[in-house]
């Protein structure tokens, strides 16, 4: 399904039924069939967090701290195509990952219900809602059936409605990097809700916030290089390899640098001896990494889309000096490797989704108008014309690259 037609379901279909499930949520707690137990233990943590994969990264601290804290089985529920996000982070177990197929409505419905059942037969008891103000995944933690939810609540904010079914209602807090609020939901299930309002009251540190990290080993390095050398013979363990991702997902293509700045910075890239420009990406992006291959003409620039899993692009991102990519999934993968990063923000805000890297470098040109896709407008922006990416000069970003790259 594409993003637009799921924000119309979320809203026109969205907020009824959450409407209606909250009225008989509300009847449910006030005959006690669904209220808290007094000091309740979560025994079986379901986090919920659907369609960005980067997103899952930026969750990891929050998992790892939902072990420490209660000790319990951790499970996970994402859209199919993005499993493999889960998958990488080693945190939580492929049979307890359950997913939902989003590839048209029907099959989202038949998915839907199915992952209810399933959450049901698990007997999870309490869910993490790591979206920011979606009513389908509110939706969902209500016919889990667990006893405690904790997940963002309006309070006074109008327009983000989304039930009554958060058991830990948290504040969302726009000024705090989003894996700190991830943080913030796991916490809040530590405390007394009758007693705390909103949650969560306390600080949440940087420090507290735990980088993954997946380094490759030499063999799969060897592999992924014997690959690369298929296309260009060149290439060796002594290059210079410089990696650019022109593509952001469909949810938000308004965060694209523009793609006649990536063919220009290419061209300046393979400028440089025995440095190697590899376009990574889907298969469905090989246009954008046909045409920026075009441009600059070398053999030195490579086509890669369509060719890695995703085990293989960390690897990529293991030999690679610097990735150069809008904000997206990729630049978060690649945080949990050593490399430079470089990523492009604009509609978005670093102060809230920056990868969670010592080597990543912020491009933004802080505009006025900038960010203009937030939790408050469920991400959907009025802008046809990213001047504040297009303000972001080739110049500029080759010489922090080159700078980087000792080129």
């Amino acid at each position: 399904m594409k993003p637009d037609l799921m924000r119309l379901v979320d809203k026109y279909a969205g907020i009824p039924l959450c409407f209606l499930m909250s009225l008989l949520n509300s009847f449910q707690r006030l005959i006690r069939i669904r209220r808290l137990p007094k000091r309740f233990r979560p025994k079986n943590i379901l986090f919920i967090e659907l369609s960005e994969m980067g997103s899952t990264v930026l969750a990891y601290s929050a998992m790892k701290k939902a072990k420490e804290l209660f000790t319990g089985n951790l499970f996970f529920l994402i859209f199919k195509e993005n499993a493999e996000s889960v998958k990488l982070l080693d945190i939580i177990p492929p049979e307890k990952i359950l997913t939902i197929r989003s590839k048209n409505f029907f099959v989202l419905a038949w998915d839907t219900l199915a992952a209810i059942m399933k959450m049901r037969l698990r007997g999870i008891d309490t869910v993490v809602d790591l979206e920011l103000f979606s009513r389908f995944t509110s939706l969902l933690s209500y016919f889990s059936g667990a006893k405690a939810v904790s997940g963002f609540y309006k309070y006074h904010m109008e327009g983000l409605y989304r039930g009554n079914f958060q058991t830990h209602r948290v504040q969302y807090n726009p000024y705090y990097h989003i894996s700190q609020s991830f943080m913030a939901l796991v916490y809040a299930l530590a405390e007394d809700p009758y007693q705390q309002v909103p949650l969560l009251k306390r600080p949440i540190t940087k420090p507290e916030i735990t980088a993954c990290k997946r380094l490759s080993s030499r063999q799969e390095k060897k592999k992924l290089l014997a690959k690369l050398q298929r296309l260009n013979k060149d290439i060796s363990e002594n290059s210079t390899i410089v990696l650019l991702n022109p593509n952001a997902s469909q949810l938000l293509p308004i965060r694209k640098w523009p793609i006649e700045n990536f063919k220009l910075l290419a061209k300046k890239l393979v400028q440089i001896p025995n440095t190697f420009a590899i376009i990574t990406g889907v298969a469905s992006e090989k246009p954008d990494a046909e045409a920026i291959c075009s441009f600059a003409s070398d053999a030195r620039c490579i086509d890669f889309t369509g060719q890695t899993t995703l085990s293989e692009l960390i690897c990529l991102f293991n030999i690679g000096k610097a990735l150069i990519t809008n904000d997206s999934g990729p630049a978060h993968f690649a945080s949990l490797t050593p490399i430079n990063i470089f990523v492009f923000f604009g509609p978005e805000t670093p102060e809230l989704y920056k990868p969670l890297s010592e080597n990543c470098t912020p491009l933004y040109s802080n505009m006025a108008c900038s960010p203009c896709v937030s939790a408050f407008n469920h991400r959907k922006t009025p802008c046809t014309d990213n001047k504040c990416l297009q303000a972001i000069s080739v110049e500029d970003v080759f010489e922090r690259v080159k700078n980087c790259i000792g080129g």
